[in-house]
């Protein structure tokens, strides 16, 4: 494997740790794009699921006495229901269909009604929840900008939201691990070079982070993660169109 490969992805995966150790976001889904730019899917799925479980199990030590234990169990319940409904169907998406879904997820759920999306959620919308994000995270490797939309709408504050989040995201990218690296006939294969330097970068990225999190009000918080989620699923949009331009022979 030539060095500059691992060189630019731990350099990308650090970046992009602490971004999500400020956000408990975003990180993951840039990350995402630049894993499908670089690797076959089933391969940037599995070394996605293992960078982010590093980096979310970390992320979720930090902030552990601002876990909301409900909540994670009941959406933990969805993604494990969820699973065994996949492997019964094995589907892997391609990349310009994975790009486009990344793009326009979160301005999905923005466009729903506020009456229909309560400031709390209840233990069913909680597994709900857990069912739509985990069926988004085994099509395109990320539900960060679904999940971050609907914790944004909840009344926790910032620390609880990356606290929560963070513990869900580990076994959510544990059964995305689990079926990309597993169940699928085409499994993707795992370096263990650019593995080790996953979880080490998490790890780096994350505790950086997490110094600029503290300093960050709940209000700006709110706002540089929609501000965030807008500009980076707005990128995928265009890039799942050219993807598709490109297939089709337009470009």
């Amino acid at each position: 494997m030539a060095i500059a490969l691992p060189a630019a992805l731990f350099v990308a995966m650090v970046a992009t740790a602490f971004l999500s150790g400020i956000f408990g976001m975003a990180g993951g889904l840039v990350l995402m794009g630049i894993l499908l730019a670089l690797l076959p899917l089933p391969a940037a799925m599995v070394l996605h699921a293992v960078t982010q479980m590093a980096s979310n199990g970390w992320r979720a030590w930090l902030w552990r006495r601002h876990i909301r234990w409900s909540t994670a169990g009941w959406y933990v319940s969805g993604c494990l229901a969820t699973l065994g409904a996949w492997t019964l169907v094995s589907y892997v998406p391609d990349k310009p269909v994975a790009m486009l879904l990344l793009g326009v997820t979160p301005f999905m759920v923005r466009a729903i009604p506020e009456r229909f999306m309560p400031a709390a959620l209840t233990r069913v919308q909680t597994v709900a929840s857990g069912v739509v994000c985990m069926s988004l995270l085994l099509l395109t490797g990320v539900t960060g900008p679904l999940l971050d939309t609907l914790f944004l709408r909840t009344g926790m504050d910032r620390r609880d939201i990356v606290a929560t989040k963070a513990f869900c995201q580990i076994f959510g990218h544990l059964l995305k691990l689990v079926y990309f690296g597993a169940l699928i006939e085409q499994a993707g294969a795992l370096d263990p070079v650019l593995a080790g330097l996953g979880i080490a970068a998490s790890l780096i990225g994350t505790s950086l982070g997490k110094t600029v999190l503290d300093r960050l009000s709940d209000a700006q918080f709110r706002r540089w993660s929609n501000h965030i989620i807008t500009l980076i699923c707005a990128y995928f949009i265009g890039h799942g169109l050219l993807l598709l331009a490109a297939g089709a022979g337009y470009v």
